[in-house]
């Protein structure tokens, strides 16, 4: 890695790989699953992230994040109805996100820019990004793991693993690499 924006591009694709590894377990029934009236199925999940991502990335530097456009409310309600339908929108997402991503170089990290006329740092409003897709992914993977149960393929160290996962970790040489190098 070369960069801070290395970094975050490699963070950013971390979590949704996530993502793309919970949607490939799920059927399009499955997808619309909620726990309960209050809780929110991974499709409605996935329509927020992805609302936030077009209002947040489309003309990052010169527009507020929250555009006016955006409905916020209505991401939490008619969820996409196929498993194809919501990963077509979150692909779309993920391309405005990683297309803003391309456009930075480290000098624009200390650039003001806002959101809900609130000013951030680039590099502040990138780690507010990514803090909250990493919490809605996170809700995104429990909630498929609760799905699956005992058919879950998990996406980390298996329980009961470590000690064969670290053992292969140590068995080779020190160098430096990303974490998700690997996946």
């Amino acid at each position: 890695m070369n960069s801070c924006l290395d970094n975050i591009v490699k963070q950013f694709e971390y979590y949704k790989i996530l993502g793309d590894k919970t949607f490939e377990q799920l059927n399009d029934t499955q997808i619309q699953w909620q726990f309960n009236e209050e809780s929110n199925s991974i499709a409605i999940i996935t329509k927020h992230i992805v609302g936030n991502m077009l209002s947040r990335w489309t003309n990052f530097l010169t527009e507020d994040g929250e555009k006016t456009w955006r409905h916020r409310d209505t991401e939490f309600e008619d969820p996409y109805t196929t498993k194809n339908d919501m990963i077509i929108a979150w692909e779309k997402g993920w391309n405005c996100l990683f297309k803003a991503m391309k456009l930075l170089n480290e000098n624009d990290l200390k650039q003001l820019i806002y959101i809900r006329n609130q000013g951030h740092t680039v590099t502040e409003a990138i780690n507010r990004q990514l803090s909250h897709y990493a919490f809605h992914i996170g809700q995104i993977v429990y909630v498929g793991k609760m799905i699956k149960g005992n058919d879950w393929q998990s996406l980390s160290v298996p329980k009961g693993k470590s000690a064969a996962y670290n053992k292969e970790k140590f068995g080779k040489k020190k160098d430096r690499r990303h974490f998700t190098d690997d996946l």
